[in-house]
């Protein structure tokens, strides 16, 4: 079974089973929306010594999650399950995820590091992502970058530090 230093935060506690499952990895749960300064802080203090990485649900409130968390930690690593991966009976989530997803998730985890432009958006303009849904789901795929709108995917891609020729790589495959 795989090791994971860095601690995972993840929505609740069928997500931690599922994690525990899968790795040999401590978690931090965040109850949901529930996410308070109490668990922040923690957060924040396991970051600086171990490591954290954030694997929420694909949705709005996981979203949320993550961009809490990221206004007060700076620096910790995300792990993204796509959408399609993550759809169950009745739920979406990473409890219902397939379990290929999650470890591919977590195997392919992302820094993001604020107030670095590696595109400027002209560039990002000349990729004809803007209303090409197809080419921004490559993206987003190809760098593991979750799932957004054009905004998001623009705002990733610089704070992941990719450039407008790595971008074109994948896009001219």
């Amino acid at each position: 079974m795989q090791k994971i230093k860095e601690v995972i935060v993840v929505e609740g506690k069928t997500d931690t089973a599922i994690i525990k499952k899968l790795f040999d990895a401590d978690t931090i749960e965040t109850h949901g929306l529930a996410l308070d300064d109490k668990t922040i802080d923690l957060i924040s203090s396991i970051n600086e010594t171990r490591g954290i990485i954030i694997l929420t649900d694909p949705d709005y409130p996981g979203m949320k999650i993550r961009n809490m968390i990221m206004e007060k930690v700076p620096n910790v690593q995300q792990a993204f399950v796509a959408k399609k991966d993550a759809i169950g009976e009745k739920k979406l989530g990473i409890a219902e995820a397939r379990k290929e997803a999650i470890i591919e998730a977590l195997n392919n985890k992302v820094t993001f590091v604020k107030d670095e432009e590696s595109m400027t958006w002209n560039e990002f303009i000349s990729l004809d992502i803007i209303g090409n849904k197809q080419r921004r789901l490559q993206v987003y795929d190809a760098f593991h970058l979750g799932y957004g709108n054009v905004k998001t995917l623009f705002k990733r891609l610089n704070m992941a530090g990719i450039t407008m020729n790595q971008v074109k790589e994948i896009l001219d495959k």
